[in-house]
């Protein structure tokens, strides 16, 4: 009966797939020919090249795909070689693959060619046989990053872990860890154990970080926790083996209270003695017009020399740990209104000739670069770094649109390309009654427009972009998968693939096969592309779908819809006293999206 399961579901899988397999991201080339391979579930592999542990890895994994998805008994041959002379189109990270009568034949110029390769057949196990094809296949971009933000949040080691197979399962080979911030120190810094022995706990609250009711007298700081310098060395190995990167962020001077709190003396505010780690309290930043106001100092201060004591030995600490040849230094969202108080700066800003408090962090920034290139390292920074004068070697992470990366190329800064507004994969992403309150939306289909290279901009500054998961508002890692997927095949095939390649019909239909092979690996992904919005102008209610082909039934009789219920054809006009609209999306006849359930009242509010 499980063997009838699985084949039922590779046939549904397998649906037109031999006239174009559903790649993520699409290859650069890609020609499918008549005639397919049948595949047998034990691998035989034939190869020369050493078993290192990235391709053992890649092995292992590929097996295990077979074995949940293959169930004919019999072989299928897989060979893997290196070009003896060098493919110059493909560089460093492309393959050749080649499918045909005698089995799958990957070809590239370094290993982790090999290992992109096998993730993309990895992808065509979805049915009892492949097509015959040819791919040529290499990266648009070096730079492919997702960042996950476990400071806010902490998530284990072992989570970690699976977060990087998901991620180089796509071909992203950067992770950048977000590991310092009010709300908890991630790293174990020996020079510093009051960093996690303190600065890494919170008050465990739940519901909208940001809004919670203040800690109460004696609360538990017991909700948070750490990695230690072990757990780093085990985190970086694993991601080698899936040709990723590991990039770390200590987050400075801004977003310091976990450090300010275990090391009050790093701050100029004498009331830092009685700070705790922040846990989500409501009123902890004012945003405003002109800026941000801090009410508690959560910043580390630029006149004390200690500060910059501490900043060596945790960035000697921090280069020990991670090969990558870059360290994230923050910058971003420094509030300034205690500095503008501190006699000590002000004393500062004359001695130095600072003309303003953004100079101020520029004169930080440029001493910390100095701290990490003699470490060995490059220092890398959101683009709140180009204010004041940016620091000479400086690499640039643009969040606040494209805007700071195009500046910084104009300077002939290195770039990140990483705006908000593309790829901040911690914003809602569907309809808003259905995800947790988030202060901005960004659907697929806008995620799938980025493109890492702006307009007018010299390609040679841009080393790639990045999608970025903040998780004030994602509490377990079931929570930061649904966020990431399917918004980062999106990211991917921006990053992977031309933009000559990119079709958004087709895109849709592939993510629709992902989805399943997603259930499959029990991956959380977010149904949102199928669930539309709606809008209310005129007093027509209108439902506005991401995709294409649905069809949409809703009730407006409190009931909850089927897809008996009525069907959206054309804007409506709202029963006077209905109080609850409901949708749900079908295609071909199947349900793909959840119930949306939205107050009459609140949507004419909105």
């Amino acid at each position: 009966m499980r063997s009838m399961i699985i084949i039922l579901l590779a046939m549904l899988l397998n649906m037109n797939s031999h006239a174009q397999p559903k790649i993520i991201p699409e290859p650069v080339s890609m020609v499918v020919q008549n005639g397919t391979l049948p595949l047998g579930n034990n691998v035989i592999w034939a190869t020369d090249i050493k078993n290192t542990a990235s391709l053992s890895l890649a092995k292992t994994q590929l097996e295990a795909d077979f074995k949940k998805t293959v169930v004919a008994n019999g072989g299928t041959r897989i060979s893997l070689s290196l070009f003896k002379k060098p493919d110059n189109t493909i560089g460093n990270e492309g393959y050749l693959l080649v499918i045909d009568k005698e089995g799958i034949h990957i070809s590239a110029n370094k290993e982790n060619g090999l290992f992109y390769g096998l993730q993309t057949v990895r992808q065509l196990l979805v049915a009892p046989s492949v097509p015959f094809l040819t791919i040529r296949d290499y990266p648009t971009v070096g730079w492919r990053g997702m960042m996950l933000d476990v400071a806010r949040h902490f998530f284990t080691k072992a989570e970690v872990m699976r977060y990087i197979d998901e991620i180089a399962a796509y071909k992203f080979n950067v992770l950048h860890l977000h590991l310092t911030d009010d709300g908890g120190w991630r790293i174990e810094i020996k020079s510093y154990p009051k960093l996690t022995e303190v600065g890494a706990w919170a008050v465990e609250k739940y519901g909208y970080y940001g809004e919670f009711s203040a800690a109460e007298p004696g609360a538990k700081y017991n909700y948070g926790g750490f990695y230690t310098q072990q757990d780093i060395k085990d985190l970086v190995q694993y991601a080698k083996a899936h040709f990723v990167d590991i990039l770390p962020e200590i987050d400075i001077p801004g977003h310091s209270m976990a450090a300010v709190v275990a090391y009050p003396e790093l701050s100029g505010t004498k009331e830092a003695a009685t700070y705790k780690v922040y846990s989500g309290e409501k009123g902890f930043m004012d945003w405003t017009d002109h800026g941000i106001v801090a009410k508690y100092d959560n910043t580390l201060n630029p006149a004390k020399p200690e500060v910059y004591t501490f900043l060596n030995k945790v960035f000697e600490e921090v280069a020990g740990l991670f090969p990558f040849g870059y360290i994230h230094v923050g910058g971003d969202e420094c509030a300034k209104n205690y500095w503008q108080k501190d006699p000590n700066i002000t004393s500062l800003m004359q001695k130095e000739k600072l003309k303003n408090y953004e100079e101020v962090q520029a004169y930080f920034e440029k001493k910390v670069e100095a701290i990490i290139i003699s470490k060995g390292k490059k220092l890398i920074g959101w683009d709140e770094l180009l204010e004041g004068g940016v620091a000479p070697n400086a690499t640039i992470m643009s969040w606040r649109g494209e805007k700071g990366g195009i500046e910084a190329a104009n300077l002939k800064h290195q770039v990140v390309m990483t705006p908000n507004n593309y790829v901040y994969i911690d914003y809602v992403q569907g309809n808003k009654y259905l995800e947790s309150k988030v202060y901005e939306t960004l659907r697929m289909k806008k995620v799938y427009a980025f493109n890492p290279v702006p307009a007018g901009v010299d390609p040679q500054y841009v080393l790639g972009g990045q999608a970025n998961l903040w998780t004030e508002q994602v509490y377990n890692f079931s929570k930061v998968e649904y966020m990431t997927w399917p918004r980062g095949l999106a990211v991917a095939e921006c990053l992977w693939s031309p933009a000559s390649k990119k079709d958004w019909p087709n895109f849709v239909e592939k993510v629709e096969q992902h989805m399943r092979l997603m259930d499959r690996d029990t991956v959380s992904y977010a149904p949102s592309m199928y669930e539309p919005d709606v809008t209310l102008q005129s007093g027509l209610c209108t439902f506005v779908p991401e995709v294409d082909g649905l069809e949409m039934h809703y009730s407006v009789d409190n009931s909850f819809p089927d897809i008996k219920s009525l069907v959206y054809k054309q804007p409506f006009a709202l029963p006077e006293d209905a109080v609850m609209l409901r949708i749900v999306s079908y295609k071909n006849g199947k349900q793909v999206g959840r119930i949306v359930s939205i107050p009459v009242a609140e949507l004419k509010k909105s």
